[in-house]
């Protein structure tokens, strides 16, 4: 029988765990077998022997990989939406290696008849677990739904292996009621939803206001802070308190009401809710940055410590999501990226240095176990940068 695969990951100087209510975990060291983590702890007691894929972090801080809850994919790594070739791989150079769809709504010619829209939802399922650019985890196949969809649909989709929902709006459907009924028949066949929020995004689209979300119901209350236009204060603070689904929080909304969503949360002692996206690629552009950016923007604005804002973009994303990814514990996959403060920014540690705004610099991202790419093109510099001290004969980055 062939050993598992071993990673250790050794002088380690700070573990973010994801988990909110412990984001820092004891411990100098983590070993993943197989792709999925073994032990986090400190060396001294652990077995370190007969690694496959051996790095130093050299006091430098490992973290579980970041999740955008919110993207726009439509094949491979490339978006109609900005005519931009490898925009996944130049986001996981921002430290994401999961991406969650809301829509694979900028394919040319969308099929919005209900046979071609279940067609095009599977076979983007299918594509994207069939080739991940640059190894991210592109979870999609994201329907929009569309008037005369009946239950059976659902099901359909769901035996096909569909699990998301395009975002509740784009398409025809846009009453609360319709919207609420289809929602329901998802959640019925475990299909998880997510409903546009705020003004319209695109000519053709439109207003989708706090009735609409309520009545509709869906798991996700997407791009809170406006998709790119904000509900007014009273709506947002109203969405927060009428339900308890997920607040999403994204790069290309409205900031201010970002910082709204994100304290209202705080005030009812519900901040496991909060989870951050992208929502790229769209007008806005591809935001390879976007959820250090948003880390950063709610630490420093929010006046949130940094290890309990990057929880936002990992372990609440995680768990919302049922992924098992975003959190450092055994048993979860070995989705982490190492990472430090940037050269020369203020703040006397990363952690610090975030609190005051400043992104962190990458310096590895590792899927599955597996070294994924090295110092971020994207990111700032990162002061220290971890060592690949020993990699597997056939170890190698990019898509599969």
């Amino acid at each position: 029988m062939t050993a598992p695969a071993k990673l250790v990951i050794q002088n380690i100087g700070l573990i973010l765990s994801g988990k909110i209510e412990q984001p820092i975990l004891d411990g100098d060291c983590i070993i993943a077998l197989d792709g999925r983590i073994s032990e986090i702890g400190y060396a001294r007691d652990l077995d370190l022997d007969n690694a496959d894929t051996l790095i130093d972090a050299h006091g430098t801080c490992v973290s579980p990989g970041l999740i955008d809850s919110h993207v726009h994919p439509v094949i491979g790594d490339y978006t109609p939406r900005q005519q931009q070739l490898n925009w996944i791989d130049s986001t996981l150079h921002g430290g994401v290696t999961c991406m969650i769809s809301a829509g694979e709504v900028h394919a040319p010619g969308r099929p919005k008849d209900i046979v071609g829209l279940k067609a095009m939802a599977i076979a983007a399922q299918r594509w994207y677990e069939n080739f991940r650019p640059s190894g991210v985890k592109v979870l999609a196949g994201a329907p929009v739904l569309e008037q005369g969809m009946v239950e059976e649909d659902f099901k359909d989709l769901a035996d096909a292996g569909v699990k998301l929902l395009g975002e509740v709006g784009l398409g025809t459907v846009k009453a609360g009621e319709t919207a609420k009924e289809m929602v329901a028949w998802a959640r019925k066949y475990g299909i998880q939803s997510t409903i546009h929020t705020g003004g319209p995004s695109i000519p053709g689209s439109g207003l989708i206001d706090k009735d609409v979300v309520l009545e509709a119901d869906a798991d996700i209350i997407g791009h809170i802070n406006g998709g790119h236009t904000a509900l007014p204060d009273s709506q947002i603070t109203c969405l927060c308190e009428s339900c308890l689904r997920g607040i999403e929080i994204v790069h290309n909304g409205n900031e201010r009401a970002g910082l709204l969503a994100m304290r209202t949360a705080f005030e009812l002692k519900q901040p496991e809710r909060i989870i951050l996206g992208t929502d790229g690629p769209a007008g806005s552009g591809v935001q390879p940055l976007g959820i250090l950016r948003m880390i950063a923007m709610l630490s420093s604005l929010g006046d949130v410590p940094a290890e309990i804002a990057w929880c936002f973009g990992t372990g609440n994303t995680a768990r919302m999501r049922d992924l098992d990814c975003g959190i450092i514990e055994a048993g979860k996959s070995a989705d982490l990226i190492i990472v430090d403060r940037a050269q020369h920014a203020p703040g006397k540690d990363m952690l610090d240095s975030i609190r005051q705004g400043n992104l962190p610099g990458v310096g590895m991202t590792v899927i599955d176990g597996i070294v994924r790419s090295h110092r971020s093109r994207n990111t700032p510099p990162a002061e220290t940068l971890p060592e690949l001290v020993k990699a597997p004969p056939a170890a190698a980055g990019g898509g599969h």
